[in-house]
């Protein structure tokens, strides 16, 4: 099973798309002038054709309003003027994945060559985690344009943490060495600062980069990492009194993005700290980071801004075996987090019970329908996930803080 996988642009004509015979469905993503508009999955027979009128019908249908807002949108709000550029370091912190990381190099380099003046005021930050052999510092000294930094300490926070004290920046992007990045990435991080300066964090949209595998289409078939959020601009505020879910609000960190494409005020991580180094650590506890940031940044006072045509695209995992891992690793993570955010946010302590309490209905929800046949996840990934978030809600914060301090003591 496999996706064919388009990039449609609505001011140009459309195409006719065929697929071949390996191919099950299409996933498209739609533009207005090179911004992100929309993303459609569909499943469809193999060598199936859609005309190009047929593919109007369906973005008509799914995304007219869409086009019409761009459109007034375009006509009516003045562009922002640039009269700074802010400094940017974009961070990549990576472990033995050299073929990942040189390609996600690549879509970098390739926004800088496009440019007229080479972006001057922004550079690249390679952190090269605890590696096992020279090929991630080997391949960045093949690159003028890419600096190299070691960090010896295994774990994905130690890495942001050395990014964080090498940055030279006044901002500092993290993206993981598994994406790629659009070629209107910079300028939607751009956008989206020019008109909220006052803002201490960005998130962006993630699309997939491949739909080849059973694995990969489900994933983006129940959530991607796009659920509730979507291709308009949000604005988070310290007190968001519009969240629909507004008594969980700021705990339900994951509608803010996601740590694979994010930037922040480099100032303002320093002030709260850095990164927690018991969450992210890499194996047994994978994620947490990004959700503490998150809500460490916004707790501080900051506002966050989602951006979606500040937009990478992620290779998801491929095997089903790693899928349902990761589900195991989300409940693991993020209930990690949540218990360590329930032990030093005492003023948020009854948010995050109720938070807690509707994470699990909500796993058990979804379990009752997928085992009726009813949702889209199969029962073993959902079982992953709830069990995951049993381990993380008892004690996993606090063996990861053990585990962390053994890891400091060796490498002092």
């Amino acid at each position: 099973m496999s996706y064919l996988l388009i990039d449609i642009e609505v001011t140009e004509p459309l195409p006719t798309i065929s697929l071949a015979e390996t191919e099950t469905g299409m996933g498209l993503i739609v533009r207005r002038k090179k911004k992100p508009i929309g993303f459609i999955m569909r499943a469809l027979p193999a060598r199936s054709t859609v005309t190009s009128r047929e593919l109007a019908a369906t973005i008509a249908q799914k995304f007219s309003n869409r086009l019409v807002e761009e459109g007034i949108r375009e006509e009516l709000a003045p562009k922002p003027k640039l009269l700074t550029t802010p400094s940017l370091t974009v961070a990549i912190c990576t472990k033995d994945r050299t073929d990942n990381l040189n390609r996600c190099l690549q879509s970098l380099l390739k926004i800088r060559a496009d440019s007229e003046n080479k972006n001057s005021w922004w550079n690249i930050l390679v952190v090269d985690n605890a590696p096992s052999d020279d090929r991630t510092r080997e391949l960045v000294e093949s690159l003028e344009e890419v600096n190299y930094v070691l960090e010896p300490k295994p774990g994905l926070n130690f890495a942001r943490n050395q990014a964080l004290n090498t940055a030279t920046g006044e901002f500092l992007a993290f993206i993981d060495d598994d994406v790629v990045v659009d070629s209107q990435w910079l300028n939607g991080w751009l956008e989206a600062w020019s008109t909220h300066p006052d803002a201490g964090g960005f998130t962006g949209l993630v699309l997939p980069y491949e739909l080849a595998t059973e694995a990969q289409i489900l994933f983006e078939s129940r959530t991607g990492w796009n659920f509730r959020r979507g291709f308009n601009r949000v604005r988070y505020e310290p007190d968001y009194p519009n969240n629909p879910n507004n008594y969980l609000y700021p705990c339900g960190t994951g509608v803010f993005g996601v740590g694979c494409n994010m930037a922040f005020r480099r100032e303002i991580l320093l002030q709260i700290g850095g990164f927690d180094e018991a969450l992210d650590t890499g194996k047994p506890l994978p994620g947490g980071g990004d959700h503490d940031i998150f809500y460490r940044v916004i707790r501080a006072g900051y506002p966050l801004i989602y951006e979606p045509s500040y937009l990478v695209f992620h290779q998801h995992r491929q095997e089903y075996k790693q899928l349902r891992h990761q589900h195991w690793t989300w409940g693991l993570s993020f209930m990690a987090f949540a218990t360590k955010a329930y032990q030093t946010d005492p003023e948020k302590r009854l948010q995050w019970l109720r938070l807690i309490r509707w994470w699990f209905k909500e796993l058990f929800r979804q379990l009752l329908k997928s085992l009726l046949g009813r949702y889209i996840a199969p029962p073993n990934l959902i079982l992953a996930e709830l069990w995951g978030s049993v381990v993380g809600l008892f004690g996993e914060y606090s063996r990861s803080q053990h585990r962390i301090e053994k890891i400091r003591k060796q490498y002092q």
